[in-house]
């Protein structure tokens, strides 16, 4: 009997670990006795694979990787999310890119940490591979464990998710047409391995928002 106890919690763990919720924005509204986030209204979601010894940056002593977005318009809010593994989550409308397709029943997964930072690219022109490089970025947030995502398989709430209001005094910090990018690593130094889903969502449409593992793969859906 205590082995069936444990055997069906084990599986209850696993079988619930990764199923997405609605995405809900900073904004809050009151149905009855409950105050609930009211849903973004667009999202982007990418598909991806992260090999060890493939990161873009080694910085603070973290293997970071990169996928670069690029927001059409002014936005007064983004919320970024990852989750490791993606296991069965089913998304429509993602983008998946080659080595997620390899990948995709890789049980690998790791514990995600990630960035969201802005860049002095303003104008789709200025994209380039060298742009990139010497642009000056900033960090606009960044998060490690968030209790709203699922359980990873370790049944530990060590996926990411964070949500950036634009500061319009500021314009360094203020969310305008531009150039930025999600950085990603894991929250202990080592590699990073496993397959993993991002999504970038705004409270307002935004038609043309991209998001890529490479600068040239951006510029291609330009």
């Amino acid at each position: 009997m205590l082995f069936l106890s444990v055997f069906t919690l084990l599986f209850t763990v696993a079988s619930n670990a990764q199923k997405l919720k609605k995405f809900g924005s900073s904004i809050e509204k009151k149905i009855g006795p409950k105050t609930i986030k009211v849903p973004y209204t667009d999202m982007t979601t990418y598909l991806g694979y992260a090999a060890p010894g493939n990161q873009d940056e080694v910085k603070d002593g973290k293997k970071f990787y990169y996928l670069y977005l690029w927001i059409p318009a002014v936005a007064p809010e983004l919320g970024i999310r990852m989750m490791s593994p993606v296991g069965k989550t089913k998304v429509k409308n993602a983008t998946k890119s080659k080595s997620y397709v390899a990948n995709a029943s890789s049980k690998d997964y790791f514990d995600t940490y990630i960035t969201l930072e802005r860049s002095t690219i303003f104008k789709k022109e200025d994209v380039s591979v060298e742009g990139a490089k010497n642009a000056t970025w900033t960090t606009l947030a960044s998060n490690d464990d968030s209790s709203e995502m699922p359980k990873q398989p370790s049944a530990r709430k060590y996926n990411s998710l964070l949500r950036y209001k634009s500061e319009v005094s500021n314009p360094l910090k203020a969310l305008t047409v531009g150039l930025y990018r999600i950085g990603f690593t894991t929250y202990k130094t080592g590699e990073v391995k496993g397959t993993f889903l991002a999504q970038v969502a705004a409270p307002i449409k935004l038609p043309g928002v991209v998001l890529a593992k490479t600068i040239a793969e951006l510029k291609k859906e330009f």
